[in-house]
C-alpha cells in the first residue's frame, strides 16, 4: 500500500502540489516581485539573471532568478565583490529565487528536487551521480536543507540521490518545513565569506 501511495504522489500528487503552491506564492508575493523588479532595473538596467542549467534527464533549460551581482569580469572580481548590497539582501533571504516559481508552473522545475547545476558539469558526473537527474530540479531540496552551499559536492550529490530514491509526500513536507526555518535564520547561504558556491571540478 505504501508503495502505491508513493507512486501516486510522485506521478500525480507532487505535480498538483507544485502548481498549487507556486500559483499561490506568485499571487501573495506579486507586490514584492514588482518592487524587486523596479529596484533591479534601476540598479543593473536588468531585472533577471538567466543561465543554461541541466534539468530532468540532463536536458538543458533556461534557469532564472533575480539578478544580485554587477556585470563585471569574473576573472578579476569574485562573486562576493560583484554582489550589491541589495543583491546580498535578496540572496540572504532567498528572494532572488522567486522567479523560479514560474518554471514550476511550466513544469520545468519542481518546488523540491536536486538543485539545477551548470551544463558545463555534465561531463564530470559519475554514473551514480547522474541518478540525481532522474527527478526535476527544485527550488529547494534535501541537500539545500542539510548544509546548502557549505557542504562538499560529494555530500550534496549523496543528499540529492537519497532524495530521488526516497521521494514522498512526508519527505517533501519535511523539506518545506526545514526550508522555512532555514530562511528565517539566513543560514548557509554562501560557501564562505569570499565565495557564493565553490565550482565543481570532480
Amino acid at each position: 500500500m505504501t508503495y502505491f501511495m508513493g507512486m501516486f504522489y510522485t506521478q500525480y500528487g507532487k505535480f498538483f502540489l507544485d502548481k498549487f503552491i507556486a500559483v499561490t506564492a506568485i499571487i501573495v508575493f506579486s507586490p514584492i516581485f514588482l518592487l524587486i523588479s523596479v529596484i533591479n532595473f534601476c540598479t543593473y538596467q536588468n531585472v533577471f539573471f538567466v543561465q543554461e542549467r541541466s534539468g530532468l534527464k540532463m536536458k538543458s533549460f533556461r534557469f532564472i532568478k533575480f539578478q544580485t551581482m554587477k556585470d563585471m569580469p569574473t576573472i578579476w572580481v569574485s562573486d562576493m565583490d560583484r554582489m550589491t548590497r541589495f543583491g546580498r539582501i535578496l540572496r540572504n533571504t532567498s528572494l532572488d529565487e522567486l522567479p523560479q516559481l514560474f518554471l514550476v508552473i511550466t513544469g520545468t522545475m519542481s518546488l523540491i528536487g536536486p538543485r539545477p547545476l551548470l551544463i558545463d558539469y555534465n561531463a564530470l558526473y559519475t554514473p551514480e551521480q547522474r541518478n540525481r537527474f532522474d527527478a526535476k530540479p527544485g527550488i529547494t531540496g534535501w541537500a539545500q536543507v542539510n548544509g546548502r552551499n557549505q557542504t562538499t559536492w560529494e555530500q550534496r550529490f549523496q543528499f540529492d540521490i537519497f532524495y530521488v530514491k526516497n521521494v514522498s509526500f512526508k519527505m517533501d513536507m519535511l523539506i518545506l518545513v526545514k526550508t522555512f526555518f532555514q530562511l528565517i535564520k539566513f543560514s548557509e547561504v554562501n560557501a564562505s565569506e569570499n565565495e557564493t558556491m565553490k565550482p565543481f571540478n570532480n
